[in-house]
Order: structure tokens, then sequence, then C-alpha cells
């Protein structure tokens, strides 16, 4: 199948003819028509699978021209490179129609945002945080939204979204079409499927967990951070093998100690993203990496979740994630588009039991390869891989962390008071009687003697 036999009109097919797209993707192919009749569908794709033209391929041939200010397409994402991303995505399908399209997302001038609102938009692409507080200010008018899509809503939920999306749903028109797309399909996302979608019908193209075919996955056992940053620097030396390298590690914190450790090496090949970055930080570490300025992208789950960079050579999993669906998200990064691609594991002893779960959601085993002799072996540990000295004679020892200091003392015995609770103020008007006469100050004083 072709675009051509996806009946969609002239403009589009003259995008996606500059874009040199031929062949629609499982998705996009399965999702059309059901889009395209009104219905509320879910979709449930891995990522690298060409979600955002399978939802907006329909909702554009279908999108008339119209002069109203008020957006009639509404598209929600979890993170603000997301925005970014889908905007521009949506601005490549629009190259030969007349649509207005914004992105709006937190962390930037919201007055700037207002004053485009206010100059009229047809598709909107907005984080919920950001997008609540302008219809919050009333310049964002909801009433004309038709299509209602939330892309990546797994990420959405646990990244806490659920209260933020229940009220936006409240401010919404109830007659709107609700097309909902992720990676995975949680117990969340069916909680909010029950709650808000009318009879949804599913186009899902990949089980989750399911490896891509074209991606070949290996891994070391390494002993500890400091021998993982050993055998990266040594792989990272091959610059024609390792040619654009996205690098996952669990936290914020681990993102920015590994970055140090490479910075002396890499310097002007490595940049880094986490939430902690400032928004054009973040930006600007993306399209370096997108546009091959830098060879190597260290990142948390969040931040490169759902993001589109082409020809990735390697994923490396500096980390192994604790949640086997991620590791699926990480690996999807490389890969794309029907190309080969590379993954790799980097896991400890500790994290071979996340390894297992991993090796049974995908059904198959990882090949293990041995540390190269050229990698020196260290013995040095971080913080959180020191063992933790358990003192066993010393039995008073607290063990609760919110445990009072070294400054703490017992109240003394005068400043110990009773708690009377309501009865006390009776004791107190008992106590100091209300003067029968303005200016007789005296009164209780002698009513005592």
């Amino acid at each position: 199948m072709t675009f051509h036999d996806l009946n969609i009109n002239n403009q589009l097919f003259n995008a996606l003819d500059d874009l040199g797209f031929i062949t629609p993707t499982p998705i996009q192919e399965q999702a059309f028509n059901v889009v395209s009749s009104g219905k509320d569908v879910v979709g449930i794709a891995q990522t690298g699978t060409g979600k955002t033209f399978a939802y907006m391929l329909p909702i554009l041939k279908d999108l008339k021209f119209s002069e109203q200010e008020n957006p009639r397409v509404l598209v929600l994402v979890p993170t603000r490179e997301l925005v970014v991303q889908v905007v521009d995505e949506i601005e490549k399908l629009s190259k030969y129609i007349n649509n207005r399209i914004l992105g709006v997302y937190g962390g930037t001038n919201i007055n700037t945002q207002k004053q485009a609102i206010a100059d009229g938009v047809d598709i909107l692409v907005a984080t919920p945080g950001r997008l609540y507080d302008l219809a919050l200010s009333r310049v964002l008018q909801l009433k004309s939204i038709q299509k209602l899509v939330i892309d990546e809503v797994d990420v959405m939920l646990d990244l806490g979204f659920r209260h933020q999306l229940i009220n936006i749903f409240d401010i919404l028109p109830e007659r709107r079409q609700n097309i909902m797309f992720s990676a995975t399909m949680t117990q969340d996302v069916n909680l909010l499927l029950n709650d808000f979608f009318k009879s949804p019908e599913r186009v899902s193209i990949a089980v989750s967990g399911t490896p891509l075919e074209n991606i070949s996955q290996q891994r070391y056992n390494v002993p500890n951070f400091y021998t993982k940053v050993n055998l990266l620097t040594q792989l990272l030396k091959d610059t024609e093998t390792f040619n654009k390298v996205l690098v996952f590690v669990a936290y914020k914190r681990m993102a920015d100690r590994l970055f140090e450790n490479l910075d002396e090496r890499f310097h002007d090949e490595l940049c880094v993203i986490h939430s902690n970055k400032t928004q054009n930080y973040r930006l600007r570490s993306i399209e370096q990496f997108r546009n091959g300025d830098n060879r190597i992208l260290v990142a948390t789950d969040v931040m490169a979740r759902g993001l589109d960079i082409d020809n990735v050579s390697h994923v490396i999993n500096f980390d192994t994630p604790d949640f086997p669906e991620n590791y699926m998200h990480r690996i999807g990064r490389t890969g794309r588009a029907e190309r080969e691609g590379q993954a790799l594991v980097f896991s400890t002893e500790k994290e071979q039991e996340s390894i297992e779960n991993i090796e049974l959601l995908m059904k198959m085993t990882i090949t293990v390869i041995n540390i190269p002799d050229t990698v020196e072996i260290s013995t040095d540990l971080i913080e959180e891989e020191r063992p933790q000295i358990k003192e066993h004679n010393n039995p008073f020892k607290r063990k609760d962390e919110d445990a009072p200091g070294p400054a703490f003392h017992d109240k003394s015995e005068k400043n110990s008071k009773e708690n009377l609770g309501g009865s006390y103020k009776f004791k107190i008007a008992a106590k100091y009687k209300k003067p029968k006469t303005k200016g007789d100050k005296n009164y209780n004083r002698r009513n005592k003697r």
C-alpha cells in the first residue's frame, strides 16, 4: 500500500512526497480510516512507528479552511520537547495547506502565548499544565474543539497529569472525537478510557514488549559505575561505528555525573538533557544532536520519550531500567523507519533481576558479550554502590530518617502545657471576668478580694 491508496488530498500527498515518504507505516495504514470515521480511537504502537502522522493525516485531510479564532484541534503531549517536535511535524504536513498551528508549554512567557492565541489558531499543541492556565485566563476558548488527541498518554499518567487531564475534559465540549495514542496499555490508561471515551475502537500494531526485528541487542555485565564509564569511553572512541549515540541513564543526578566524567574526553561531541536543565538548553542539545553537531546525547527516560531523531546508530542503556517497558521505549530510538539499529545495555549484579524481567517481556535472551581486555575494571564505588554500614551491637541506634538531630532535648516540666481543648476558654473567662463598666479597670482585682 502507498499513500495514494489512503485517498488523501493532493496537498497532503505533495507534502509527503517532499519528505520522501511513499509507503505508510502499519499504524498509519490501519489508523487512517478509523480516525477519519469520527469514532473515538485508541492506537497502541511502539515508538518510532510514525504515530504523529497516523493521527494528523486523517485530521488534516478533513480540516476545512476557517477564519475563526478559536482552535478546532487540540493535541496534548507530556513534555515541552514533544510540543516543539509535534508542531514541527504538523507544519511539514501542512506545507500546502492554509492553517494556523501553535505550540504552548510552561517555562516560557505566558503573555506571549496569550497574544499568539488571540491572533487565531486552528491546531493547538500543548502540555496539560500550560493549557489549563491559558484556559483559566479566559484568553483560550475551547468551545470549538472538535478533535482531542492525547499523545504518549502512558507517560502523561506516569508524570501525574491525570487530575489535570480530568480538569481539561471538564471544560471541553462533550461532542468531540477523542483520539489517544500510547506505546503501552497500562491499568491507568484503561481507567482513563473507561471514564472518558465512548466505545473506542482499538488499533494495535505491536504487543508491548515485542522487540523490533531490525534492532540488534547485546549486553555487558559490568561491576560498577566507573567501570561502566571506562567501557563507554572505550566504545565511543570508535567514531565511525558509534557515529550517533543516545545514552540513557536512570535519573537526573546520574546524567550530570556521567556528563562530567565524559566531558573531558568528548567535550565537543557531548550534550545532555534532563528536566533540571533550562528549556533553551534542552532544545539546543536536542537540535545539536539531531543535526550531527554533537555525536553523543546523555538523557533520562522522560526527556527522550517520543523524540523523533533520525539515524541514531546506537542506544546504550548505561543503567538497566527498572521497568521492562522503558527498555522497549529506549531501544525504539534506534532502528527507526526500518533502518538497522544497535542496542547495548550495561548491567551490574544488582540489575540482573531487571534484565530477567526485560527478557521475560520480550520472550528472548539478550546476548552477553565480554568486556574488552583494554577496559580498566575499577574498584572505586559511587555513593549509591557503597555498602551500608550496619552497627549490629548498637540496639538503640535510630533507624528513622526523621529522628531528631543532636540539638534535640525534651521539654522541661515547667514548659509542658496541658492541652485543655475547647474548655480552656471558659476557664480563662471565669478567671478574668469582664469589667462592669468601661472605666473600671480594677474591677477584677477588687472582686477577687
